[in-house]
This record gives C-alpha cells, sequence and structure tokens, in this order.
C-alpha cells in the first residue's frame, strides 16, 4: 500500500470542507500530521513543514497554491487518494471534528503557541522568513504529552 502524500491529505480535507483560505488549509495538514504522530506514532506523510513566519507551512503545499487566498473545490483534483487506511482516515476526520470550524487566525495563532514551531523558530525574530524545518520529533513529543 502506498503512503499518502500532503497533497493527498490537503485533498481529503477540501473534499470534506470545500473552499477555505490557503493558510487554513496549511494549518489543518500540518495538525492532520502532528495528531498522527501522537497517535499512530508514525507521520501521515513524508513532507516537513517549515517555521514560516505565519506558522507551519508546507512548502510542497505552497508550491500549489502560492498566490491564492483561498482554494476551492477543484483545487488538487489530480491528487484524490483512496487507499487511505482506517486509522490515518480517523486522525483525519478528528482533526477536522476538532479543528474544522476554527477560523484561519485562531489556527494561526494555536501553532505560535505551540512548542514544535517555537522551537523551529529560535534565533528567528518575528516576522522574519525562515526555512528552519519543525521536527516530527519534538511535534510528536510535544502532541502525545496532550493526550495524557
Amino acid at each position: 500500500m502506498r503512503k499518502p502524500n500532503i497533497l493527498n491529505v490537503a485533498r481529503y480535507i477540501i473534499e470534506q470542507r470545500g473552499s477555505m483560505t490557503t493558510m487554513k488549509l496549511q494549518k489543518l495538514t500540518y495538525y492532520c500530521q502532528a495528531w498522527s504522530l501522537a497517535w499512530d506514532g508514525e507521520p501521515l506523510f513524508e513532507e516537513d513543514f517549515q517555521a514560516w513566519a505565519n506558522g507551519p507551512v508546507s512548502p510542497e503545499l505552497y508550491h500549489h497554491h502560492r498566490g491564492f487566498f483561498r482554494v476551492d473545490s477543484d483545487f488538487l483534483e489530480d491528487n484524490h487518494f483512496n487507499d487511505f487506511t482506517q486509522d490515518q482516515l480517523d486522525t483525519i476526520e478528528a482533526v477536522l471534528r476538532d479543528y474544522g470550524d476554527s477560523s484561519t487566525m485562531d489556527l494561526s495563532n494555536m501553532t505560535h503557541q505551540e512548542r514544535p514551531w517555537k522551537e523551529a523558530r529560535i534565533g528567528v525574530s518575528d516576522g522574519e522568513r525562515s526555512t528552519k524545518v519543525v521536527d516530527k520529533e519534538t511535534m510528536q513529543e510535544f502532541y502525545a504529552g496532550k493526550i495524557r
């Protein structure tokens, strides 16, 4: 069974939730990855997030929505994925249930208060560009710690 990539997960989120801002899509994919690491002990997809000024951003996903503020229901149509495991679907659905109604700014503010993004931003000034990777081990440790 092949593993999903971030574009497959983003497409699934759009299929479930419809049009949204690109920043919200970035944050929802981030939380899907974070909670997969915490609950399942493994990444949902291999792509990394970087500690950008507005929170974690996947350069791969950004490449596809660059220049757009919102994406519509046809975004990433060619990336539909039928091979999610039940655990993967459960994780994505839980994230959409728990975070899906949050505003873009609420999601961005949450990531700014959490250790994985903050640690990746050490030594980087507020608002400054950064390509530092948000460490998956730090994500796993931080979000697993929230379960208890």
